[in-house]
């Protein structure tokens, strides 16, 4: 049970968990679907929104970690140099914290509804957070 659906501020995205490429945490989030939180525009990260996990500890390390995300890669943050956090990219983004420039498991790529983005991304930066649901779909 790979595929997921995200819903956040009117839209819906589908996507797939990144399981080959990052088991651990594919398997942690797994167990904490589904999964509801708030998108909020980054600070230091360029054109992605971040929900930030203030009371869940996944216990992984790195895995298929970048930087760099594409639009609709899903990166989660295990946390250490910042709190842990998912990031997902609607544009040109480099993964930053307060801390400087860091680096998260990329862990989901949605395939569909990509095109929504960027509009998603404008929503959360001008009218504030979102309500996010990510689950098996």
């Amino acid at each position: 049970m790979n595929n997921i659906r995200l819903t956040a501020g009117g839209f819906e995205f589908l996507g797939h968990l990144e399981q080959a490429l990052a088991p651990k945490t594919c398997q942690a989030f797994r167990e904490h679907m589904p999964f509801n939180s708030q998108a909020i525009h980054v600070r230091w990260s360029g054109e992605a929104i971040w929900l930030p996990i203030h009371d869940i500890d996944f216990a992984i390390g790195f895995e298929n970690n970048t930087s760099y995300p594409l639009p609709g890669q899903i990166l989660l943050y295990p946390g250490s140099e910042s709190v842990t956090e998912i990031l997902l990219s609607y544009g040109s983004a480099v993964f930053a914290s307060k801390a400087g420039q860091i680096s998260g498991n990329h862990f989901i790529t949605l395939t569909s509804g990509v095109e929504q983005l960027r509009e998603l991304g404008k929503r959360v930066l001008w009218t504030g957070a979102q309500d996010v649901n990510i689950e098996f779909g």
